[in-house]
């Protein structure tokens, strides 16, 4: 992409993100069965957001070349990504947040780079595993969990 093109779009995502923060402090601050409220993802996730968007600006202003290039698109991996995605929030319920963001992140990392899958494995493993366990167990989070027909 051009600087100009990312410019506008950190800009348009540093809203976004600012936008998210704001707005998250009008939700909840507690949730049934959870210390953690609902308010604290979306505000990190809009702290997260904003914070990536300040450092997209900064690298546009850094790097002022005005390149033209024709860069082509990967409407293949896109719509695998995209399809992946879609899969991930309809099943999430249903198998439970540690099978389906590992599942998620095995697609994911397998479509952006064919091959070590070891690595993928182990990575998409300890991710949805930690993530899971810190939010349940350590902020006392509620996450939907393993299915009924593999209870442990």
């Amino acid at each position: 992409m051009t600087t100009r093109f990312d410019r506008y779009a950190g800009i348009v995502f540093l809203a976004i993100g600012t936008a998210f923060m704001i707005g998250s402090r009008s939700i909840s601050t507690s949730a049934y069965g959870s210390n953690v409220g609902a308010n604290i993802f979306p505000m990190i996730l809009g702290a997260f957001l904003a914070l990536m968007s300040i450092r997209l600006i900064y690298e546009t202003f850094r790097k002022q070349k005005t390149e033209s290039y024709k860069e082509n698109l990967d409407y293949q991996r896109f719509g695998i990504i995209f399809t992946a995605a879609v899969l991930y929030a309809l099943f999430l319920e249903n198998i439970g947040f540690v099978i389906s963001t590992f599942l998620f992140l095995m697609i994911g990392f397998q479509t952006m780079q064919r091959g070590r899958v070891w690595v993928s494995l182990v990575i998409s493993a300890a991710f949805s595993c930690g993530v899971y366990y810190l939010y349940v167990h350590v902020l006392d989070g509620s996450l939907p969990g393993f299915p009924a027909w593999l209870s442990f």
